[in-house]
């Protein structure tokens, strides 16, 4: 058996990570870094440098062979914010995302347990993380020993950016949707406007119908954030069960990102911009909890608006999103220089 810290000859050592799973969906954690990290002054100017220099460095950690084409990641950068504990960027398949619930909750449970608080409190930590949106704070419970599995987290002001905009969708004709941002755009709308059940009907069609939703909504409708235009952009598309006024129960969903992605939890962003639709349409008030359902694997987060907010000329809410992070396990990247693969691929 090799030793610990055993490289393979002549290969070298480009990554180490920590592998953990919010809700079911993945995120690789690469807690010290990237070599060469990106540059910028901000943590938004180093999502560009990254995406136009160093886009090799996210193939390799979420393609395959290394990973495949759902996964998700988050590196570990500076943040120019004193109030931070820590900066991430958020890489996916396609590109780099500007905001990600589920790893929030994740990155909050990995900064108490990898050193990066000095002196965690008990029962419950605050951790600033900086991520391209803004900076969110997430609350972490901590024994003294380690973190608990169970995260919750306080958004960035999130707003209802557009209610039953009328698209096209080549295939299902014209449909309504609400979009809502929660640090992304997301368009919304029940499944059954499509002819879908978001609970029975196969994953691949829902999958197609989204991605319809998505590209339509691109090409006939203009975002606006009036903090930056760089974070600007439809995200994906979330299909909903239709349970929009609040109840009890908790009602089902499934998000579709960035080049038809699949989340496996029910999405932190998510979660927190269509709380922020069903505040703007006097669907819930302030402190009612939501609970919300992944319907590909049936795992549950809880979400409501705290505080009322402004962003821009918008009126905005701050919403706070709950879920359960999990460890699942650590590895070392390595290339080798001949190899013709050693960036990564991917099928579809």
């Amino acid at each position: 058996m090799a030793a610990p810290g055993w490289l393979p000859p002549g290969a070298r050592a480009v990554a180490r990570v920590v592998d953990m799973h919010t809700g079911g969906e993945p995120l690789r954690i690469v807690p010290g870094g990237l070599e060469p990290g990106p540059a910028g002054p901000t943590l938004l100017a180093r999502r560009r440098h990254m995406g136009a220099e160093l886009d090799h460095v996210r193939r390799l950690l979420v393609h395959e062979p290394r990973g495949h084409r759902d996964m998700y990641a988050a590196a570990l950068v500076p943040s120019e914010l004193p109030a931070a504990q820590l900066g991430a960027l958020f890489l996916h398949g396609q590109g780099y995302s500007t905001m990600c619930g589920h790893a929030v909750l994740a990155l909050g449970r990995f900064a108490l347990d990898g050193g990066l608080v000095p002196a965690p409190s008990r029962p419950e930590t605050a951790v600033t993380i900086h991520c391209p949106c803004g900076p969110v704070t997430a609350f972490v419970p901590w024994d003294g020993q380690r973190s608990g599995s169970r995260v919750r987290f306080h958004s960035v002001p999130a707003f209802a950016a557009a209610a039953d905009v009328t698209v096209d969708v080549p295939g299902h004709g014209k449909v309504v949707v609400d979009i809502g941002y929660g640090g992304a755009f997301y368009a919304f709308l029940s499944a059954e406007r499509l002819g879908l059940d978001v609970c029975s009907s196969k994953t691949q069609d829902l999958v197609d119908a989204a991605s319809a939703v998505t590209e339509a909504v691109k090409r006939q409708f203009k975002l606006h954030h009036p903090d930056n235009e760089e974070l600007a952009f439809l995200y994906g598309t979330i299909l909903t069960d239709g349970k929009d006024a609040f109840s009890d129960e908790p009602t089902t969903n499934i998000c579709v990102f960035a080049d038809a992605q699949v989340d496996r939890s029910p999405t932190g962003s998510g979660v927190t911009a269509r709380i922020a639709l069903q505040y703007h349409k006097g669907l819930i008030q302030l402190n009612q909890t939501r609970t919300f359902r992944s319907s590909s694997t049936g795992s549950l987060f809880t979400g409501k608006a705290v505080k009322e907010a402004k962003c821009g000329d918008y009126n905005a809410v701050v919403v706070e999103v709950s879920g359960e992070a999990f460890y699942t396990g650590t590895a070392t990247f390595v290339v080798e220089e001949e190899d013709p693969l050693k960036y990564g691929f991917s099928l579809k």
